[in-house]
């Protein structure tokens, strides 16, 4: 070797050199940028599948049964047919919004299509549009409104808090149940599912809607095993229950509407 031919002296000193040169060499070659996209790319690969869960996998819990003490408000004797305003400013108020039911009856979207009848047909509102009739007088026509026009109004209090369970599975809304979340629903004033005959389809200027008298808004505060229980603003009573099968068709029947907040 050539190193042989080298002094004594200087070979540990070169060899020292040859070594300080490699591990120079070597530490240019990590810090570039092509291999350490590379090294990276091999680390994301080699990561185990539960640590790229989705953001919000499991970051809710269900407890068996919950029942939440969320304020009670009466729609009456001010608005007989302002259920579903009545029920919305029970769960504004316990999201910690200052604002009372006739409030909201004044600014809540509306329809003003008159209530006509025509050749044995209804001509009238629509409440996905506004709420249909007279809130006030239960001698006037009068309908009320569903949870498209409630979500815009409740977002003028929650800007960034409002979510909309709509169509959703029951099971959604004992999960924000159970996570402190009361929810806004739409029912019938029998709590279990009408029959056909207790219905009626009107014309509006977006097409024909099917519709029913008993339609009804509560604010849903608990379940267990065997029941649900809410707020009723017709009847005035606080964590009112109703079997939960029943329950659960009446509110499907009514399209699975529903509305709740989460937390900024």
């Amino acid at each position: 070797m050539l190193l042989n031919k080298v002094p004594q002296r200087f070979q540990k000193l070169i060899l020292a050199y040859i070594l300080l040169f490699f591990f120079l060499f070597c530490l240019s070659v990590y810090l570039s940028p092509e291999v350490r996209k590379f090294v990276q790319e091999i680390r994301t690969e080699a990561k185990p599948t539960e640590e790229r869960k989705e953001p919000f996998q499991n970051q809710f819990v269900k407890e068996e049964e919950i029942l939440l003490n969320a304020p009670l408000v009466s729609q009456l004797p001010e608005l007989p047919r302002g259920c579903e305003v009545t029920s919305l400013s029970m769960l504004l108020q316990y999201a910690g919004v200052n604002v009372e039911k006739m409030e909201l009856a004044k600014r809540i979207k509306k329809d003003p299509t008159p209530f006509q009848m025509e050749n044995g047909q209804i001509f009238f509102g629509n409440p996905n549009v506004g709420f249909v009739g007279d809130m006030y007088n239960i001698n006037n026509p009068g309908y009320g409104v569903y949870h498209k026009p409630i979500k815009e109004l409740a977002e003028k209090y929650l800007p960034t808090q409002i979510i909309d369970l709509t169509g959703k599975e029951f099971n959604e809304i004992e999960i924000s149940v159970s996570n402190g979340f009361p929810v806004w629903i739409i029912i019938n004033t029998r709590y279990s599912k009408l029959h056909p005959e207790e219905f009626d389809t009107w014309n509006t200027t977006r097409g024909k809607i099917r519709m029913t008298y008993r339609e009804h808004s509560v604010l849903i505060t608990g379940y267990d095993k065997n029941y649900i229980y809410f707020n009723d603003p017709l009847t005035g009573n606080k964590n009112k229950k109703a079997p939960k099968p029943d329950f659960i068709e009446a509110w499907a029947q009514m399209g699975r509407q529903a509305i709740t907040y989460s937390k900024d």
